[in-house]
C-alpha cells in the first residue's frame, strides 16, 4: 500500500511521487582525519549563526561518570525537545576506561551474558595492535571502540544552562548495543516521545527505537533499521496515514552514502524506501551526507514543506557542516530546495580543535517563530548551541 495523500479536491496519490531525472552523485570516501582545521569564515555563508558566549554549554568536566572505573571523554550530539516548559536534551555521553597507563590502549564492551561492563587493555606497541585511530583499536583480530556511549537527560528553563541527570537514561543492554548507544533523535507523536538511536556492536551499526512520556521511564522497542544504517529522523506527523523517516544506509564498495526515506504503519516495520539526496560533486558536501535533526513543518511567506537540517561532509580537509533540505509536504521524498552553502560550519576554536576536529553535528533543534535553535556536538567532544534565522535559511535555498 502506498502513501495516500488525502484531499477533498485532489485524487489521493498512491506511493511516492516518481523520482526526477536528477543525477545521483557518487559520494567520495573520506580519506583522512582533520585534527586541527583552518577557519572556514571565508565561505560565503548566507546564514549568520549566533553562538552564545557560554559555548560550549556542556563539556566532559561537567558530567559525572556512570561508574568509578570510567571517565567521561565526550558529551555531544544531543537530541532536543520542549517538554513541560523546559528544553530537554538527550545527550550522548562517551566514557573510556579510567586509569589507562602510558603506552596502553583500552576499550569497554558491554557483556550481555555477564550483565556487566568488560574492560580490555593492550600495549600500544604489541604485535597486531593498531591504535592509529583514536576512536578505535584493532587487536586480537577484531575492532574495538576506545569509548562506550550511553544516553543521559539534561533539562533547562532557558535552553542554555542545563542540569544533567547523574545516571544514564538508556545504556547498552542488548547484543546489538555492546559497543554503545549513540546519537538519539526525539520525535513527539500523539503524546509519546519516540526516541531512535544508534546501536553499535560487532554486528554493525544499527538503529533502535525507544519511547517515553516523561523522560524518566523508557521502553525499548528493538532494532528498526539493521546494519549498516544510522542518522534516522522520524517525522512528527503521519503523512498519508503512515509514519515517515529519513535514514542513511552505508554501502561499502558500490553505491553512495546518501539520505533515503521510508514509511511504516507502526514505527517498527519500514518499507517503501526511496532515495532523497546525495553528496554534491564539486560542492562543499562532496564526500557524503546524512540526517541531522528531526524535520519540522514550515509554512512561511509562500514556503510550505518539511525543513530537514542535515550534515554534509567535505572531503578535503575532512569537515562536517550543517545544511538544509526543504521537502514536499505531501511527498517528502521530493526535494523542493537545498541550501547553497552551509548554514553552520566549524569555525569556533572548540569546533575546529578537539577529539575529532572540524565537526559540527546536530541531532536536535528547537524551532520557535523565526528562531531555529540548533544544539550540536562540536569536535566530537562538547555540546554547543547556535541560533539561526528561519527566514535566512529559506532564503538560502536553491
Amino acid at each position: 500500500m502506498g502513501w495516500a495523500v488525502r484531499s477533498p479536491k485532489v485524487q489521493p496519490a498512491r506511493g511516492f511521487v516518481k523520482e526526477t531525472d536528477e543525477e545521483r552523485l557518487l559520494a567520495k570516501t573520506m580519506t583522512h582525519y582533520a585534527w586541527r582545521l583552518p577557519s572556514l569564515s571565508h565561505l560565503s555563508m548566507r546564514v549568520t549563526a549566533h553562538r552564545p558566549p557560554a559555548n560550549p554549554i556542556l563539556t566532559p568536566a561537567m558530567i559525572a561518570p556512570s561508574r568509578p572505573d570510567l571517565q567521561v571523554v565526550g558529551v555531544f550530539n544531543p537530541a532536543a525537545i520542549r517538554h513541560e516548559g523546559e528544553t530537554v536534551l538527550l545527550l550522548r555521553i562517551a566514557e573510556a576506561p579510567a586509569g589507562t597507563r602510558p603506552g596502553e590502549i583500552a576499550a569497554a564492551v558491554w557483556d550481555v551474558e555477564a550483565n556487566d561492563l568488560e574492560l580490555r587493555r593492550w600495549r600500544r606497541d604489541a604485535s597486531g595492535v593498531d591504535a592509529s585511530d583514536p576512536r578505535m583499536v584493532v587487536a586480537d583480530g577484531q575492532t574495538w571502540l576506545t569509548s562506550i556511549s550511553h544516553l543521559r537527560v539534561a533539562r533547562s528553563r532557558d535552553g542554555l544552562a542545563f542540569t544533567v541527570d547523574p545516571l544514564p537514561a538508556i545504556s547498552p543492554a542488548t547484543p546489538y548495543e555492546s559497543f554503545g548507544v549513540e546519537d538519539a533523535r526525539i520525535t513527539p507523536i500523539d503524546g509519546t516521545y519516540w526516541i531512535n538511536y544508534t546501536a553499535v556492536s560487532p554486528r554493525g551499526i544499527a538503529t533502535a527505537l525507544a519511547s517515553t512520556t516523561d523522560f524518566r521511564r523508557f521502553e525499548r522497542h528493538g532494532i528498526i533499521f539493521p546494519p549498516n544504517n544510522r542518522d534516522v529522523t522520524i517525522f512528527p506527523e503521519r503523512i498519508g496515514g503512515r509514519y515517515v523517516a529519513l535514514h542513511r544506509p552505508m554501502p561499502s564498495g558500490l553505491g553512495d552514502v546518501a539520505i533515503w526515506i521510508a514509511s511504516s504503519p507502526d514505527l517498527i516495520s519500514w518499507g517503501e524506501h526511496r532515495h532523497v539526496a546525495s553528496a554534491r560533486a564539486g560542492g562543499w558536501d562532496d564526500a557524503k551526507v546524512g540526517g541531522g535533526a528531526v524535520p519540522f513543518r514550515v509554512r512561511s511567506d509562500g514556503w510550505n514543506g518539511w525543513l530537514a537540517v542535515y550534515h554534509g561532509v567535505t572531503e578535503s580537509p575532512t569537515t562536517y557542516s550543517l545544511d538544509a533540505l526543504l521537502l514536499d509536504p505531501d511527498d517528502p521524498s521530493r526535494v523542493i530546495g537545498r541550501s547553497r552553502d552551509p548554514i553552520l560550519a566549524p569555525d569556533a576554536p572548540y569546533e575546529r580543535e578537539g577529539f575529532f576536529g572540524g565537526v559540527v553535528f546536530t541531532c536536535g533543534l528547537v524551532a520557535e517563530g523565526d528562531r531555529v535553535r540548533v544544539y550540536y556536538g562540536a569536535a566530537d567532544g562538547v555540546t554547543a548551541v547556535a541560533d539561526l534565522s528561519l527566514d535566512a535559511i529559506l532564503a538560502g535555498l536553491a
